[in-house]
């Protein structure tokens, strides 16, 4: 008897379920209608890391596709995904999990000294949202701000009237200074850096695929093969982009499956167990629709509302204070960091705060936030569907549309760190920062050096061995100068060139970092080893898989 009526209500909730339409292809905006060859063109550019200032961070660096579409990099455990929040004083309450984006930088490529992180990466004050079925949104960001109308950047004048959320929020990223850019950099730097990159150079692994499309042509003839001519402009760019972003919507999940086939087989029982609960508790009333949201915007108390106004910076309207974009609970599975500030690591964190009721009460607070008092079983049965019933295989093993080039970041081109310095004043060991790709005849290859005695000489030495850290080297093959600043910290950055003779290609180079110091053995404090291999653009390796 208890069978048959657990059953007839999982049934009920199914009925509900499959009476919504399936999850159809996000619609074009009127003046950027998707093309295989322009989708093509999109997906270059957003794994292109060339985009950013520093060349190290692309689109995809923040959105990775098996992830969720979100940076797995996020974590409350990860110190270098630690943004100081509202309070700007890093390890307090009020911290925030975002993105680690580009040192600090001007623009002349040397990074600036930032307080907080020194010379790593800044971190963004919201965590990613997901680029996996963001063209279903009218909006986008969390607060909203990028709208339907498209905008040049460059001229200000109206290109897309209605529909172009994607290309709007494309503006943003590689402008910001935490993100992708350095201080001062406009739309008119990033179109140039279009303009005088190879597609995906630094990329190590290219399909077949994509690099017969590409078959060694250069960007301008990339852009006149998918908009007629050769001229490349900030909104074609965000066109291309945003075409790519509404290529990744994801509707072969197990839900999908159960919808389709009107089965509710496709769930173990305990995912319809909690499929069941997820309606029965009021779940779907936001997290609505095949997307699961409905694209508003809620206060649900995740943070006060002093820590960031959300929805109110965009509207300027007291109610919407505190109020963020509700997001699509696809492809949760794999996340490491969830709501707007990535407070939460797990789906049972999640679940244990909306069981609680929220965390702030506030005027704007949504009147839909009140405890559930669910059991531990009944907490588990929800996790369990928000996990695989939801996730589409696809985004998980990245094939399909979710199949993707390499970032050069994390691969085995970027520049490793290893071993041991040599201590100086209060045990200092001067810390180097090598983040840049060391491609073939790279003018401005960026490093740094922090953790040091303060107004001190120092010397900076490429060699084709290790420099060594027994004194400093007479020569080398690259030998650079710079005093170090006079604060607490002793640090500097600087730029080099890099060999551009090609028959040094798959050459490695060995670096350290020596600075003046009376307390340091032989009066140097003395760098770990920095190493790295020189590779060219067309340094690919291609795969056989289907990336298009």
């Amino acid at each position: 008897m208890y069978r048959v009526i657990f059953f007839g209500l999982i049934l009920t909730s199914f009925i509900s379920m499959a009476q919504m339409p399936s999850l159809s292809p996000p619609v074009d905006p009127p003046g950027n209608a998707s093309t295989p060859e322009k989708v093509k063109l999109g997906k270059i550019l957003y794994w292109d890391e060339q985009l950013s200032a520093t060349k190290t961070v692309a689109c995809a660096s923040c959105h990775i596709l098996s992830s969720g579409g979100v940076d797995p990099r996020s974590s409350v455990s990860n110190p270098l995904s630690t943004n100081a929040g509202f309070d700007g004083i890093m390890n307090t309450a009020d911290d925030i999990t975002g993105s680690m984006g580009v040192p600090e930088s001007g623009a002349d490529g040397n990074y600036i000294y930032n307080p907080l992180h020194g010379y790593n990466s800044r971190v963004t004050g919201r965590r990613a949202p997901s680029s996996i079925n963001a063209g279903y949104a009218p909006e986008l960001f969390f607060d909203g701000r990028a709208g339907g109308q498209f905008y040049d950047p460059i001229t200000n004048d109206l290109v897309l009237i209605s529909g172009a959320a994607l290309e709007s929020q494309v503006l943003a990223p590689p402008t910001n200074p935490v993100e992708m850019g350095h201080n001062s950099r406009n739309w008119n730097d990033v179109v140039n850096s279009v303009k005088t990159s190879t597609p995906l150079a630094l990329s190590p692994l290219v399909s077949d695929q994509m690099s017969q499309w590409i078959n060694s042509q250069n960007y301008f003839q990339l852009f006149k093969k998918v908009f007629g001519t050769n001229e490349i402009t900030a909104p074609k760019i965000a066109m291309a982009i945003a075409a790519y972003e509404r290529s990744l919507y994801s509707n072969q999940a197990p839900i999908d499956a159960m919808i389709e086939n009107q089965d509710p087989s496709f769930l173990t029982l305990q995912e319809r167990a909690g499929f069941q609960l997820f309606q029965s508790q009021g779940c779907n009333t936001c997290h609505s629709s095949a997307l699961f949201s409905n694209t508003e915007f809620q206060n649900i108390g995740v943070s006060p509302n002093a820590e960031d106004s959300g929805r109110f910076a965009v509207t300027g309207i007291e109610a919407d204070r505190g109020k963020f974009k509700t997001t699509s609970l696809r492809n949760l599975q794999y996340r490491t960091s969830f709501m707007h500030n990535g407070r939460f690591s797990t789906l049972e964190e999640v679940v244990d705060f909306y069981d609680r009721g929220g965390d702030y009460a506030n005027p704007n607070l949504d009147t839909r936030m009140q405890p559930l008092f669910l059991s531990a079983t009944q907490k588990s049965n929800l996790v369990a569907f928000l996990g695989r019933p939801l996730t589409d295989p696809r985004v998980t093993n990245e094939t399909g549309p979710f199949a993707h080039p390499s970032l050069y970041a994390g691969s085995s081109r970027e520049p490793q760190i290893t071993g041991a310095g040599v201590a100086g004043t209060s045990a200092k060991i001067p810390q180097v920062t090598a983040i840049e790709p060391p491609l073939l005849g790279n003018q401005n290859f960026t490093v740094a050096v922090e953790n040091a005695l303060s107004d001190a000489n120092s010397f900076f030495v490429v060699d084709l061995a290790d420099p060594g850290t027994t004194a400093l080297p007479a020569t080398g093959l690259n030998y650079a100068t710079k005093q170090l600043s006079n604060t607490t910290d002793g640090h500097a950055s600087l730029s080099i060139a890099l060999p551009s003779d090609t028959a040094m290609i798959g050459t490695t180079l060995y670096a350290r970092w020596y600075v003046e110091d009376a307390a340091a053995p032989n009066g140097y404090a003395i760098s770990p080893l920095i190493e790295f291999t020189l590779f060219a653009a067309s340094d690919y390796v291609y795969v056989d898989s289907f990336e298009d």
